[in-house]
């Protein structure tokens, strides 16, 4: 089985757990056509029906330049019926270029999250209860090899080894990383109060009464983290993060956040000042949907693709605005931006009791 093959396989059996009879629906871009071509000859073999969109170039450019305000206010139909009447949902990250989005007119995307605020929920609602499998995962192309710093060759193979892909099952592997990280979610699950501290953060919340997530596959490709969202009101210190990160197309760096009583009361980076700016004034965008530690140690240099980087082995992760359902989290937004610190040189501590050393688990 050739490497697209046993991609294809681990996101149908081990990302959605497919069955016969169910209805996928794939959203990407034409650049990942040798991808989809397995993923439907997968879903042939176990009798699920396969839908997909497969986006062109400077589509968004194209729309938020060009659709006049009746348009911006009209919900889409098509995606409207995907998220209430499928059963999975695949997003293939597939891109022409990675900044083509960045200078789109805000306002209009102001207008267009308002109007998908509905459906956004509803996904948020389904995927939150499980009756929406959904998985987010990458193809690798040009463009992002090129964010890498990597040839595509380079980053294909960054890709798939990150994915687990060259291990002989694939599949097992990532029920071994579900298995290990069971009893760091059992631990946190019992815990209080929480501290990520490092020479630059110093930052405590709750999670009494949360849910820690194992992700281990089942939701992103790849994975490796264990996540929750903390109690709202509860978020105080301040926070740094050191990694590069980037939001809708727009590269953010060196950012500082100072939060009281749950809520970003300053915040500053030392690129991307403005931008970060302008998502501050979006609702909800100033208090925290989630916090977690990436713990996929096969990801061990940043690439400015979060879908990786909040994965790597040695770092805290928190995200500003929108909350997952099913931990317990109750903020909205139409933000979730997951923001990345190293803690190769920090701590966690869980209830006055260091439970996380210098990039890893010590309990």
């Amino acid at each position: 089985m050739d490497l697209l093959a046993k991609y294809a396989h681990l996101l149908a059996t081990h990302c959605l757990s497919l069955n016969e009879g169910e209805k996928l629906y794939v959203s990407t871009t034409t650049l990942a056509e040798p991808l989809v071509k397995e993923i439907y000859r997968q879903c042939c073999k176990m009798g699920v029906l396969m839908e997909y969109n497969m986006s062109f170039a400077d589509k968004g450019k194209i729309y938020y330049e060009d659709a006049k305000e009746a348009l911006l206010n009209m919900p889409s139909p098509f995606q409207t019926m995907v998220i209430k009447e499928f059963d999975a949902y695949m997003v293939i990250k597939a891109p022409f270029n990675l900044r083509e989005d960045q200078n789109n007119d805000k306002e209009k995307q102001k207008i267009r999250n308002k109007t998908n605020t509905e459906i956004n929920q509803t996904y948020f609602d389904r995927t939150a209860d499980g009756s929406l499998k959904r998985t987010l995962c990458l193809y690798p192309t040009q463009a992002s090899a090129q964010e890498a710093g990597m040839s595509l060759e380079e980053y294909s193979s960054f890709v798939f080894h990150a994915c687990k892909l060259y291990q002989q099952d694939p599949v097992q592997a990532w029920k071994d990383l579900g298995n290990s990280q069971q009893h760091i979610v059992d631990y946190l699950n019992q815990s209080d109060s929480i501290t990520y501290r490092n020479d630059k953060t110093d930052v405590t919340f709750s999670v009494k009464g949360r849910t820690w997530i194992n992700s281990d596959g089942k939701a992103n490709m790849p994975s490796g983290e264990v996540f929750t969202g903390p109690i709202e009101d509860s978020v105080n210190g301040t926070v740094h993060f050191d990694y590069p990160s980037i939001y809708n197309g727009n590269e953010v760096r060196d950012i500082t956040l100072e939060i009281e009583n749950g809520v970003v009361k300053k915040w500053s980076a030392a690129i991307g000042q403005s931008f970060l700016d302008h998502i501050m004034e979006i609702e909800g965008a100033r208090m925290f949907g989630e916090v977690a530690v990436g713990t996929n140690y096969d990801i061990n240099i940043p690439t400015k693709n979060i879908l990786f980087d909040e994965k790597i082995g040695g770092t805290i992760h928190m995200a500003i605005g929108q909350s997952y359902k099913q931990t317990g989290g109750v903020n909205k937004s139409s933000v979730h931006w997951d923001m990345i610190a190293g803690m190769q040189h920090g701590e966690i501590i869980a209830d006055g009791k260091v439970i996380y050393k210098d990039g890893k688990f010590i309990i």
